[in-house]
């Protein structure tokens, strides 16, 4: 009498041959543990890859305690022992609800013997998904019609949060970030007894308090900062979101800590992407049933940048810290490698991909050069600095170069301490003179925006780049209605009525901004001329600086020049520029490039040009 498949044994050594249902094959099938997406959970299978007709295709076991399959009414064994390996290499975790860092960490190390497939949906990128993403109804509470790429973003953040328990939002700046997140919140709202916590710097407290307050004004909302803040757990479990800043969170960690948070959502993230620093270490250990880090550049200088991210957000994701460099190494393969798996949780799109009803954007580079004086001057202090600081302090005899590019007047202070680029002094100098090639074109710029009352955004990274510039344009009595800056002596408070001041005014205006002070979080969609006076090292920041302008609510087609000496370290700063602006949305890091930039930066001659 013949067995029912529900009676066989798992093993198919103990099967009686002679009675089975169908025939037996004697060939043993290679081993595939496969791995899909049903129904919003990761399921792991057992079988084998079956070719027919040219095309293989997976048929599972009937669990993944069976070493044999049905296939065309034929039993196929496997390996015998391949279950035993199955389950050893997945340590006690459920086979049909694993969560995400159990999947990866099977698709990293493999199961000997055993071959590990997943389906598409499990490597999907996260840009790709959403796409097909929607609510399937209008966010209750919000006071916002969201761009459909917007609602894409949102239904994807939701189903990050109850899959995975966390996600990136890396959406380049102007897509509306924060809009993004308050729907989120919307949709699983947090509450008193667990409420969401918001951790941004100083200077996005207000603009948080303002979102919040004009997208979703249900929202009870508690700023913990300052010096009468509460000591007591329990005071902030009062409100829906309480919003605090990185260092005051690190001062009151363990208040914190008594506290079961909804949701976790750190603003400008790339302030803790070093995994050894008190702010991350103080935020990990924080109780939180969502994790949301939110930046523009979940990398800025290495790939541990985005471990750091990643592991915040889904701890375990990409394993320990000690592993990842060695399974990631610094360099553009290893980048690529880690992206297959990165670009699965990481949101990252950009302005020109999804919003393409944006008015137009004009980049224009603007090279330079500099008179034979200058050239000369310039070639002293670059013999100078690599003589003073040698192989080893590159970064410092770029930076010194750097200056005097922006401008002969300026000198730093003490080059040897830390942060000595915010510490730039000014020193009038007769023997320079104020009107440099490029501060000529600066004012070149200036007055032709003035004469069509066009409203300028100047980015200098040295605060007293902004007095010279000012100083250059009552030189050549430029009429400006309005001109003020914010740098990082600007107190967080009057920023935003600068910005609000620059927008109302009638006619042309300039604001000089600090892109590390200015270059995130403040909306300036009045103005349509851009400048970068002066270069970045890090490309992020000059796109972060050209965000604040060509973003969402800008109805007119914006301007960026970059000024830049031909044969100095401001022509490589430019080609780094222009190389991440190529690369969009892939995660490779600027420091795969820093060794042979800086190389060029520092061989880079303006005598070259001259000869």
């Amino acid at each position: 009498m013949s067995h029912s498949l529900s009676t066989l044994d798992q093993d198919y050594r103990k099967f009686d041959k002679a009675n089975l249902p169908y025939s037996f094959s004697e060939r043993l099938q290679s081993p595939v543990l496969h791995i899909d997406r049903k129904n919003g959970k990761y399921e792991a299978s057992l079988g084998a890859s079956i070719r027919k007709a040219g095309v293989s295709q997976f048929i599972p076991c009937i669990s993944i305690c069976h070493n044999w399959l049905i296939d065309s009414e034929r039993i196929k064994p496997l390996p015998h022992d391949a279950p035993e390996y199955v389950s050893k290499a997945l340590a006690g975790a459920n086979p049909q609800d694993l969560s995400y860092p159990e999947v990866l960490s099977l698709i990293r190390n493999g199961i000997e013997g055993i071959e590990v497939s997943v389906g598409v949906s499990v490597t999907e990128t996260a840009n790709s998904r959403s796409a097909s993403m929607s609510l399937p109804v209008a966010t209750e509470g919000l006071n916002a019609k969201l761009y459909p790429y917007q609602e894409h973003g949102v239904a994807w953040l939701s189903d990050s949060m109850t899959t995975l328990g966390g996600a990136i939002l890396a959406d380049e700046m102007g897509l509306g970030k924060t809009l993004q997140i308050i729907t989120t919140l919307l949709l699983n709202k947090p509450n008193p007894e667990n409420p969401a916590l918001i951790v941004c710097p100083t200077t996005l407290v207000a603009n948080w308090c303002r979102e919040i307050h004009k997208f979703s004004p249900s929202f009870t909302i508690l700023v913990h900062r300052g010096t009468d803040r509460t000591g007591y757990y329990k005071d902030l479990m009062r409100s829906d979101i309480v919003v605090t800043t990185y260092d005051t969170m690190v001062n009151d960690v363990s208040m914190f800590r008594g506290i079961d948070w909804s949701y976790l959502i750190c603003d400008e993230a790339q302030a803790v992407k070093n995994p050894e620093s008190k702010r991350r270490i103080a935020l990990s250990s924080l109780p939180r049933r969502y994790t949301i880090p939110v930046t523009g550049t979940p990398i800025e200088n290495t790939l541990l940048d985005l471990w750091s991210l990643a592991d915040l957000a889904i701890p375990g994701i990409l394993g320990t810290k000690d592993s990842f460099p060695v399974l990631y190494p610094d360099t553009e393969e290893g980048a690529r490698e880690l992206s297959k798996l990165s670009d699965t949780i990481i949101l990252k799109r950009q302005v020109k991909d999804v919003a393409d009803d944006l008015p137009l954007r004009t980049d224009v580079d603007l090279p330079l050069e500099l008179d034979s004086a200058a050239v000369n001057e310039y070639e002293r202090i670059r013999e100078e600095t690599i003589s003073e600081y040698g192989p080893a302090g590159k970064l410092v005899a770029v930076g010194q170069l750097a200056i005097y590019c922006a401008h002969p007047w300026l000198r730093v202070k003490q080059p040897g301490i830390q942060d000595w680029e915010d510490h730039v002094e000014l020193y009038p100098d007769a023997m320079h003179p104020l009107m440099t090639p490029k501060m000529a074109i600066c004012i070149q710029l200036l007055s032709e925006a003035t004469r069509t009352k066009k409203k300028v955004l100047i980015f200098a990274a040295y605060n007293h780049c902004g007095e010279l510039i000012k100083k250059a344009a009552e030189q050549e009595n430029l009429s400006v209605n309005y001109w003020n800056t914010i740098n990082g002596s600007t107190p967080q408070q009057e920023r935003q009525s600068i910005v609000d001041h620059f927008t109302s005014v009638e006619g042309p205006a300039v604001l000089v901004l600090n892109p590390k002070a200015a270059g995130a979080g403040l909306n300036i969609t009045a103005a349509t001329i851009v400048i970068h006076y002066t270069q970045n090292w890090n490309p992020a920041l000059e796109m972060q600086a050209s965000a604040r302008a060509h973003r969402r609510g800008q109805v007119k087609p914006v301007t960026v020049y970059r000024l830049f000496y031909q044969g100095t370290v401001e022509e490589t700063m430019v080609e780094r520029s222009l190389w991440k602006r190529e690369l969009g949305e892939e995660a490779i890091p600027i420091s795969t490039r820093d060794k042979q930039d800086l190389g060029k930066a520092l061989n880079e001659s303006p005598t070259k040009d001259i000869e």
